[in-house]
């Protein structure tokens, strides 16, 4: 029967450790120190105080915040993936299947390879010798791209 003197109770009762049982006085918690103390909870990491692992190995190398992600891509990746008169810029890049993923960089094409199709390349850097490749099999280059450094063209 539904009486106030049989309802569930709100909270559970703390535990009360080393009153009484079949543990003796300290129940398992040992003699005295931090793991005997109520709200001892130890890190997996804590290492008693001594200087941890990660503090005393050298440390080498830092990672560059500045650094441009620039992909290559060769003369003979254009020979063989567009026809001639085609566009290549970015977008036909990615639905052509050379670029994947969504993290934005900058495409360097180099002179490796033949290329002999007259292309339109709109690209953010060119070394001299894809540069001079493009232009005398009768393709076009074009730069874009704000934070292209000067020397694009080396």
């Amino acid at each position: 029967m539904f009486q106030l003197n049989n309802l569930d109770k709100l909270k559970k009762d703390r535990k009360r450790v080393g009153r009484g049982g079949d543990r003796g006085g300290t129940s398992g918690r040992g003699h005295k120190g931090q793991g005997s103390r109520s709200g001892s909870k130890i890190k997996a990491f804590f290492e008693g105080g001594q200087m941890p692992l990660s503090r005393r190995l050298p440390k080498r190398g830092f990672n560059n915040i500045f650094k441009k992600d620039v992909r290559v891509l060769n003369l003979c990746d254009l020979e063989l993936k567009f026809n001639s008169g085609d566009l290549v810029d970015k977008k036909s890049l990615y639905e052509k299947g050379i670029f994947k993923g969504k993290k934005s960089f900058f495409i360097k094409v180099l002179g490796v390879g033949e290329l002999s199709k007259n292309l339109i390349v709109c690209v953010d850097m060119f070394s001299k010798s894809a540069k001079q490749a493009i232009e005398k099999a009768g393709g076009t280059v074009k730069l874009i791209g704000e934070n292209v450094s000067d020397n694009s063209a080396s």
